[in-house]
């Protein structure tokens, strides 16, 4: 087990602490509002496909092109997860805590075999790979478009939605 101490921005792991004092971190009066991406980008490289797919101009990277990516309208996005699947770190997200009542799904990137089909129950995996919860495939997108990343859907409980953010097939 990990020693949460240890978890930070020099281990590897970013804990959800560090992420919600970025500047692209999504307030809870917009997670009210629908799906929002959820840019978990923490490292300066060179970089801008998420910037370059968004038709609605919702993500900037801007000069020089090695600046972290911005949500500079989450307003504008639909949630349609072109960002999610160019994303070569796999580090954007899709979280929609408007699901129901009870539930919130994250839309995230998936990259093994074999895909996982709707319905099938899963237990939801925080950013340092420890169990959180269960839940289940809300929907699998595997279009050639994608260019073989598919983009699975999960449902996992509303209080879980900042934390889970892959999965494995529940036993």
């Amino acid at each position: 087990m990990i020693d949460d101490s240890l978890i930070g921005f020099s281990s590897g792991i970013v804990s959800l602490d560090e992420l919600r004092k970025l500047p692209v971190y999504p307030s809870e009066e917009r997670f009210l509002k629908g799906p929002v991406p959820i840019i978990e980008c923490v490292e300066e490289i060179p970089c801008n496909p998420c910037q370059t797919v968004c038709n609605r101009k919702a993500i900037r990277v801007g000069e020089p092109i090695t600046n972290l990516p911005v949500l500079v309208d989450s307003e504008a996005c639909s949630g349609c997860g072109q960002c999610v699947v160019v994303c070569p770190g796999l580090a954007i997200f899709i979280v929609d805590k408007t699901f129901s009542d009870t539930l919130a799904t994250i839309m995230l990137p998936f990259e093994f075999l074999p895909l996982p089909s709707k319905g099938e129950a899963i237990i939801g995996i925080n950013r340092a790979g420890k169990w959180i919860c269960r839940g289940y495939v809300q929907e699998v997108q595997n279009r050639k478009s994608f260019d073989r990343t598919s983009v699975v859907t999960i449902a996992v409980p509303k209080e879980h939605a900042d934390e889970v953010r892959f999965f494995r097939i529940a036993p």
